[in-house]
């Protein structure tokens, strides 16, 4: 296991994934000393595919715009994804409700991220009873420039996170999720981060630590493809301590802990998105 020094001198920048941010709005000020953002995501799914999410317009909507509101539109990145295609979410489906989101969100963000789903393994075992199907180049090119014009009657950019397709005829652009730009806008500082070659061929984010752990999260949205079972994540949720330095359970005996080198990679200092 490592340990990465997360002190505020060391780090360039943090980006947050959530689905629900509720939890953490009380203790922002904590992050003062930090530089972040958010990927947000919120999609049109019922509780057949997000079975234990809050409700959208009662819980996961006010909190998107309570979010905004604290840290500005800038930092709150709207994510439609993963687009998934069957019987019941069809492409004509994901165009109406996109819009109903888009609207709902007008003045909150200033970005929209989508994908299509990938079929990976565990995504496919989440998925066997829904007969999903990936969509051609034509259906793909054909929903992305829907739901970029409606993006763009809501003011907002529309980017893609990893297709490998071409859309720029569209409007959209390829995306960076951890994107050394806007972080560099939001601190000041020009971060001279490489693209992260660890990532799929069609990611653009730069090279970054991820602080993350796969089986761990509640939500068991069948889409997810970081976790394997319900009853891992169950278990590795139940075996949280906030008190241990580990995300997961406490260190035990004769387990090594390598200490991982990340120099920060800000540069010079440039004007911020609030100056």
């Amino acid at each position: 296991m490592n340990r990465v020094n997360i002190t505020p001198d060391a780090v360039d920048g943090i980006v947050f994934w959530t689905k629900n941010p509720t939890p953490m709005l009380p203790r922002l000020g904590e992050l003062a000393r930090y530089h972040y953002y958010f990927q947000f995501t919120l999609n049109s799914y019922a509780a057949d595919v997000e079975p234990r999410m809050d409700s959208k317009a009662e819980r996961i909507i006010p909190a998107f715009k309570r979010l905004s509101d604290m840290i500005g539109p800038e930092r709150v990145i709207w994510r439609y994804d993963p687009i998934l295609i069957n019987e019941n979410y069809t492409a004509a489906y994901h165009i109406k409700y996109f819009e109903r989101l888009a609207r709902s969100l007008r003045g909150y963000t200033k970005k929209c991220v989508f994908s299509f789903i990938d079929l990976y393994r565990s995504t496919r075992d989440g998925l066997a009873e829904f007969a999903v199907h990936s969509p051609v180049l034509e259906q793909k090119s054909m929903l992305a420039k829907s739901i970029y014009e409606i993006a763009s009657s809501y003011g907002l950019v529309l980017e893609s996170c990893a297709e490998d397709i071409p859309l720029e005829e569209y409007g959209v652009a390829h995306g960076r999720c951890v994107d050394a730009d806007l972080l560099g806008k939001i601190s000041g500082r020009r971060i001279e981060a490489k693209r992260d070659k660890n990532q799929r061929p069609a990611c653009g984010c730069a090279e970054s630590v991820d602080i993350g752990m796969y089986g761990t999260c509640p939500s068991g949205c069948r889409y997810c493809y970081a976790n394997h079972s319900k009853r891992n994540a169950a278990q590795n949720v139940a075996r949280h301590d906030p008190a241990s330095p580990l995300l997961c359970g406490e260190i035990g005996y004769g387990d090594r802990i390598t200490e991982r080198r990340t120099p920060p990679l800000r540069g010079c200092r440039q004007g911020n998105i609030f100056s």
